[in-house]
């Protein structure tokens, strides 16, 4: 059996590379190609395209690329006919999936093809949906996403999220500050400013700031070893930074959720361009933008955006998680009950390899 995959970043990389694996183990014939990154290169996955090509981020950067893009996704049906391959498995990305989507779907009437983790569309526009609705299988990993779907007329699979069977909550923590200003570019170069301020505001407190390579290294101008109370790890863990801290401050994005189900206290902090922002928060009227707080639809990790996002608001929370710790690891708790299932990678990789 040969599956084509298409995954755009970090995250959905790594979801897939779960489903794969698991995949694999059930059907030792299941050959996957496409669209990925290094997690799923690990487990096997033929890599046409590396993901780290195709990075996006916003809604500007998007149109910049959109004939790239569509380039691609004319290469990607040639190799799929080429290949005669019959299923192709979709993870996020919706500003380039949604397109492939339906130039898939109008060049191979037969092809059968399952919609992973959707685009956040109760957040980025409703109005996508009817692009959605041309997959045959719509796999979500949120709750609350089978309700929003079904007002929409579309049954979707759910058995819980990934997340909650690979992080385990971490009881032994230190008494670090972890600092995790993302993996991006424009995140570290927006939020590192306001992240070592905080650092130098507070001598007495150590801090760990774990960056996801050497490379990003180049993105901070500042003279980090300067910072007497600053460690700096591209090596270690999430997990393992976990176990060495008692607070986090985090980019906004899946890492909050991660940070979560490991039983972390978080700090939400996020700044953009304008425009995007001004799309985020006005017209697509985004509540919550962190996942933890999605789940609960209430804010259990303060989000601190674009001018809320300084050193003065960073230390007021972090004070406030501090001396309300009991309170918000009980909430932490509720996220991981809500979101847990009974073998939920296996169950999406059984129907997976079903399909039809």
């Amino acid at each position: 059996m040969k599956i084509f995959v298409s995954t755009g970043e970090v995250s959905g990389d790594l979801h897939l590379s779960y489903l794969v694996k698991e995949a694999k183990s059930l059907d030792e014939s299941a050959r996957f190609y496409g669209v990925a990154g290094k997690h799923c290169k690990e487990v096997g996955v033929e890599i046409i395209q590396d993901i780290d090509e195709l990075a996006i981020m916003g809604f500007t950067e998007a149109i910049k690329k959109y004939n790239f893009l569509k380039n691609k996704a004319k290469e990607y049906i040639g190799f799929i006919k080429r290949e005669n391959i019959k299923k192709v498995i979709m993870v996020d990305y919706g500003g380039f999936n949604l397109k492939f989507l339906e130039m898939l779907k109008s060049e191979i009437k037969d092809i059968e093809v399952f919609y992973y983790i959707p685009p956040k569309l109760w957040i980025w526009g409703e109005k996508r949906i009817e692009k959605l609705k041309l997959a045959d299988h719509i796999m979500v990993i949120f709750p609350w996403e089978v309700e929003f779907y079904k007002k929409h007329g579309l049954e979707v699979v759910y058995y819980g999220n990934p997340f909650t069977e690979r992080y385990k909550n971490v009881k032994h923590k230190g008494n670090k500050i972890l600092l995790l200003p993302g993996s991006r570019k424009q995140e570290i170069k927006s939020l590192i400013p306001d992240i070592l301020e905080v650092v130098k505001r507070n001598p007495n407190q150590k801090y760990l700031l774990k960056l996801s390579s050497n490379d990003h290294l180049k993105w901070i101008d500042e003279n980090l070893e300067s910072y007497s109370n600053l460690e700096v790890n591209c090596i270690i863990s999430l997990k393992e930074a976990v176990e060495e801290s008692r607070l986090a401050i985090a980019a906004s994005g899946t890492v909050t959720l991660e940070l979560a189900l490991l039983g972390m206290p978080t700090i939400v902090i996020y700044k953009t361009n304008f425009f995007n922002y001004f799309i985020a928060k006005y017209i697509l009227k985004v509540g919550f933008v962190s996942l933890p707080n999605l789940t609960l639809n209430e804010e259990v990790f303060p989000e601190l955006l674009q001018k809320k996002c300084n050193p003065d608001e960073i230390e007021k929370n972090m004070i406030n998680i501090l001396e309300n710790l009991n309170f918000v690891q009980e909430k932490i708790q509720k996220i991981r009950e809500k979101l847990s299932g009974n073998e939920i990678t296996k169950q999406y990789a059984e129907f997976l390899l079903k399909g039809k």
